[in-house]
């Protein structure tokens, strides 16, 4: 029995409290399903500056009127300390997901970026600290790695920042360990990389590329490629975040707590790979792709040329093992994605 079954089987013999921040977003609303699933008490809080309450929506129909009763909306901000530390009583566990993502928009926008990430951040920490809550997971970066050359990356070798967003990143690694020398908080940093799958967000001027690409396939669309689309990337199914995350709230194992893992699949895949795979996979449903050709635009400010993870820290601490990879993932969420962006 892998580490995630023995988790799955003491979920499903013991309820919990948990919150979720973020809950009306991507990957938020996928722990909430996944929590659900296992019958554990969910509270969560969102302000909708990009999770959406079509997200909440969708899981509620997914798991049933039973089981959405163990969860509770609550529409607040993470910038409200007073908001932060109501929210966190009576608290088992916190996966803490709340920011603003994006590389542009944190150079678009630093002071916005800082306000949610870091204030909103230290806002959390203390709030959990106050609750005397069991863990504190939070989603980190692999933007954390910024220029350092190195692959696959490794959690203790980083470079300098490329991007506000990255420095907001990092400065969450280091509040959480200073919470813990100086208080005891415990916590668990998880780097995501390239994360995707059902409920991203295609619209918008920051959307990630896969929903972005997959509706621009689908309705015929000028798609466009940043640099030579030789760039790579290590995508990352949200199933097995939803996993990580699990696995971290519950480990056992005091060497596994108080640090950061990278999650990812230990792979490179290029953007072009990730066109024609794509490609590939919509080609049989939707005709016109036939003669669909992507188009080449200038490199991305902030962007870093290739990314990998290498994950042995988490698998050797956590248990964790990718369920999903790319191609399974892309699989797997393309349904949701025709389904919903029609």
């Amino acid at each position: 029995m892998t580490r995630y079954q023995e988790i799955q089987r003491h979920l499903s013999e013991r309820q919990y409290r948990w919150l979720i921040t973020g809950v009306a977003g991507f990957i938020g609303s996928n722990l909430l399903e996944g929590l659900l699933r296992f019958n554990q008490k969910v509270i969560g809080l969102d302000n909708f500056s990009t999770g959406y309450q079509h997200n909440l929506d969708q899981v509620s129909e997914i798991v049933g009127p039973s089981l959405w009763n163990n969860f509770e909306f609550v529409e607040g901000d993470i910038r409200s300390l007073e908001e932060c530390k109501t929210i966190c009583k009576n608290v088992d566990f916190v996966l803490h997901q709340a920011a603003l993502g994006s590389v542009p928009r944190s150079i678009d926008d630093p002071i916005l970026a800082n306000d949610n990430n870091v204030t909103g951040f230290l806002n959390m920490l203390v709030a959990a600290r106050d609750a005397n809550v069991k863990r504190f997971v939070y989603a980190a970066s692999s933007s954390t790695y910024g220029d350092h050359p190195g692959l696959p990356k490794v959690e203790s070798v980083i470079g300098q920042p490329l991007s506000p967003y990255a420095v907001t990143k990092y400065v969450n690694e280091l509040y959480a360990d200073v919470f813990t020398r100086c208080y005891g908080t415990p916590s668990i940093g998880l780097r995501y990389f390239n994360v995707f799958g059902p409920r991203q967000d295609p619209n918008g001027a920051y959307a990630a590329v896969i929903p972005l690409w997959v509706s621009a396939l689908i309705k015929n669309k000028p798609l466009y490629i940043n640099g030579d689309g030789e760039t790579s990337r290590d995508f990352c199914y949200v199933d097995n975040v939803v996993q990580v995350n699990l696995l971290s709230a519950l480990t056992d194992d005091p060497a596994a707590i108080n640090q950061v893992y990278n999650v990812a699949l230990n792979g490179r895949t290029s953007l072009n790979q990730l066109y024609h795979m794509m490609h590939a996979l919509l080609l049989d449903r939707f005709p016109h792709l036939e003669s669909h050709k992507p188009q080449y635009a200038d490199f991305r400010d902030g962007d870093v040329r290739h990314s990998q993870a290498d994950i042995s820290k988490a698998r050797n601490l956590l248990g964790y093992e990718p369920t999903y990879a790319i191609q399974q993932g892309l699989q797997a969420a393309m349904n949701w994605y025709v389904q919903n962006l029609k």
